[in-house]
């Protein structure tokens, strides 16, 4: 989608970094489209995509393993500018007959770039500025042709450069916020090395994807599966931009919604959006689905399938209907990981780390052609685009929610009981930031049901209840977190309401666990 846009294309090959994903983020935030590919990518296939430039992402192995992961070496001969991020740099140097080894010390965290040559890839960036490093191998003879940018202390070779061949490498990870210059380092390769005009705004891709949008579905009739975040909403209000009355929004409520949340959407989509909204009560079917069910990967499959299967009974009652909206988003297609499987072997080149129940669980037999035009976009971009065509602050700065909503909060078994205590605990959370005017201080914060008991005393009577979980989250992005420095009055003020206000509840905890090594969900 969106070739036009996609004609200033920066290419990240993935070597297994959990930061692939930033890069390409940093590089949107230049206006210039990028996108991650694995690293098996070939040099013919990289040529038929015209990028204008190839960054090598960061990776877990070392390059001298047995097994570890290669790119194709014509890359280095296609006359595109590379950058080689950490692992990346190290398997530029050792293709191209440069020699790593594993250092006398490693080097992890912050540490003071010193610049050797502040001309090109480093213009801008200040000597000395801190950049992040996470590394235990170093380079240690460089190829011919090839000169030392920068160092550190313990790095000999912190960034370096074969200018003829437009060839680039940083031991240091300019994409994280860390690294003090980096935007700045991303930017010169953008938009001096490899020459990109910034064509990646959100007035451009509405009007290429209204125009892509109706070349696709002509006047054909197309299903929204509206859940009433910024995505969906998002979506509903682009495909009612581009095909009118041929949209057709329908909400399932499957019961995991927060409190009120069902009652508030479809009033505001029919009264003040004045896009008609479907509402189906499949409560009782989706929790029938879930009953003695405690594995989460199989409780997103079952969702994700019941979620289908209702709207091809709904489409046949108001249909026919020839495409199925989703609102899809890039980092639900990369951390699947169905789009990164080697068709050979079969391997994964990611890790999957979770199903998305509009990406994994949908069955083979599908009977609808998918629409998915924000599949390309990040969260932040996704906001910028609604807030672009009107959608209203309340949803577009709403917290993201997952598609299976509160039956992955509620870990082990799902009931209408344990959904009744933790909507109430959920509301609770909501109400006492929104309150104070925090609501936007955190990019998520709610509750976790845990299907244990605890013993506790209220008044004069033992108890035996439920501990509730409370999770705040920093983030930019959602790729990576980190728990919420709450101050403790409003803890203290959230933990007594949930234990006074919420039957079945004694105690409350708060999790600090940031991600990684978690997930910011808990299933």
């Amino acid at each position: 989608m969106t070739r036009a846009l996609e004609r200033q294309l920066i290419v990240i090959l993935d070597f297994g970094s959990q930061y692939s994903e930033l890069i390409a983020r940093r590089i949107r935030e230049t206006q210039v489209y990028s996108e991650v590919l694995s690293y098996r990518a070939s040099a013919e296939q990289l040529r038929a995509l015209s990028p204008k430039g190839i960054i090598l992402s960061g990776g877990p192995s070392s390059v001298y393993d047995a097994g570890a992961p290669q790119c194709d070496p014509e890359i280095w001969e296609l006359g595109i500018p590379v950058l080689g991020v950490c692992y990346g740099m190290q398997l530029m140097v050792k293709q191209l007959g440069g020699k790593v080894e594993r250092a006398k010390r490693g080097e992890y965290g912050k540490a003071a770039l010193s610049i050797d040559d502040p001309t090109d890839l480093l213009t801008n960036v200040e000597d000395g500025a801190t950049m992040w490093m996470s590394h235990g191998d170093s380079c240690v003879s460089l190829p011919q042709g090839f000169e030392v940018l920068a160092h550190t202390e313990n790095t000999p070779s912190a960034a370096v450069a074969h200018p003829e061949k437009r060839l680039f490498g940083v031991q240091f990870h300019p994409e994280v916020v860390h690294s003090v210059g980096g935007i700045a380092l991303i930017r010169n390769f953008v938009y001096h090395i490899c020459e990109c005009e910034p064509t990646w705004t959100t007035e451009a891709f509405v009007e290429e994807s209204v125009r892509e949008i109706r070349a696709k579905v002509g006047e054909k009739r197309v299903l929204l599966a509206l859940s009433g975040g910024v995505d969906s909403s998002t979506l509903a209000f682009l495909l009612h931009r581009a095909i009118g009355d041929n949209l057709t929004c329908m909400f399932i409520d499957q019961g995991f919604m927060r409190k009120g949340e069902p009652e508030r959407l479809v009033t505001l989509f029919d009264e003040q959006f004045h896009i008609p909204v479907q509402y189906v009560n499949a409560r009782e079917r989706f929790l029938a689905q879930l009953e003695g069910i405690t594995d989460p990967e199989e409780k997103r499959r079952r969702i994700g399938h019941e979620f289908i299967r209702v709207f091809e009974e709904e489409s046949n009652r108001l249909g026919p209907f020839d495409y199925l909206a989703q609102g899809t988003l890039y980092p639900d297609v990369i951390e699947s990981a169905d789009s990164n499987i080697d068709p050979k072997s079969g391997e994964r080149v990611a890790v999957k780390i979770k199903s998305h129940h509009n990406v994994g669980g949908l069955p083979k037999n599908l009977r609808f052609k998918l629409v998915e035009p924000l599949r390309k976009l990040f969260k932040d971009e996704v906001r910028k685009l609604g807030r672009s065509i009107g959608l209203p602050e309340e949803i577009v700065r709403r917290h993201p929610f997952p598609g299976p909503g509160l039956a992955i909060r509620i870990i082990g078994e799902v009931t209408a009981e344990r959904l009744n205590i933790l909507r109430d605990a959920d509301f609770i959370v909501r109400d006492e930031i929104s309150k104070r005017g925090i609501y936007h201080d955190y990019w998520q914060a709610f509750a976790v049901l845990l299907p244990v008991r605890s013993v506790g005393v209220m008044g004069d009577q033992r108890t035996y209840a439920h501990p509730v979980v409370l999770r705040f989250i920093t983030s930019e992005d959602g790729m990576t977190a980190d728990w919420a420095r709450v101050p403790y009055d409003i803890l203290e003020a959230i933990a007594n309401r949930i234990v006074n206000e919420v039957k079945g509840v004694n105690r409350v905890v708060y999790d600090i666990t940031s991600k990684p090594p978690g997930t910011i969900e808990w299933e």
